[in-house]
């Protein structure tokens, strides 16, 4: 089961990491918006550990339009705190919080995650949703733009993919991309594989996905 104490332990552990120039940590502290994003995580992980998911979706890492802003993984300010009704998740009436990053204010949705929550809206299913690099990989000099994790960082990520597996147990691990298919496979953990949404991979993605994930 997991614990309170273990969501706390694992987001303070996210917030005391260092990264490179060209990484931006969304937890770190010192940060008024970087606090409101601990207590989305926190939130959502809470939330999580009360549906007691049976698979968990592992994404690529977060982008500048979602997780970076929001602090929840691939989830964009739109779905924070708008909702998804049909899964009972998220919304402002449920505590999560916007944050008011300079250069962000006219963003506000997120293509990734607007076609992962419909489809698992659609689905009616809930796995747990986590990144190989859980933070913001940018182009240098540019927190307006994404790029792909670097080997180290994703050696990095696999520390706190280990330390996530070891507070939940599913029944099936979904590597969505090849970023996160590679991490799972180098950690020697069994895992399907669905194509990334992004660039146009939205149909096989989503059919990938209902071919897998059992209807809750």
């Amino acid at each position: 089961m997991t614990t309170p104490a273990q969501i706390d332990n694992l987001i303070s552990a996210l917030s005391q990491t260092q990264l490179q120039s060209d990484a931006f940590n969304e937890y770190a502290p010192g940060n008024a918006d970087n606090a409101i994003r601990r207590a989305n995580l926190g939130l959502y992980l809470r939330a999580m550990a009360s549906r007691k998911p049976t698979a968990l979706l592992l994404m690529e890492a977060p982008g500048y339009r979602g997780c970076r802003l929001t602090g929840v993984p691939v989830t964009s300010r739109r779905i924070l705190l708008e909702g998804v009704t049909a899964l009972d998740m998220f919304g402002r009436e449920a505590g999560f919080r916007d944050v008011s990053d300079c250069g962000f204010e006219r963003v506000y949705g997120e293509q990734s995650a607007t076609i992962v929550w419909g489809a698992l809206a659609e689905m009616r299913a809930l796995p747990l949703i986590w990144n190989a690099f859980p933070f913001h990989p940018h182009r240098a000099g540019n927190s307006l733009s994404n790029r792909k994790p670097r080997q180290a960082e994703l050696a990095l990520g696999a520390d706190f993919l280990r330390r996530l597996l070891a507070m939940w147990t599913f029944e099936q691990i979904i590597a969505v991309g090849n970023v996160a298919h590679e991490l799972l496979n180098k950690g020697g953990i069994a895992c399907h594989k669905v194509r990334h949404p992004a660039n146009g991979g939205k149909n096989d993605f989503v059919a990938g996905l209902r071919a897998l994930l059992a209807v809750v």
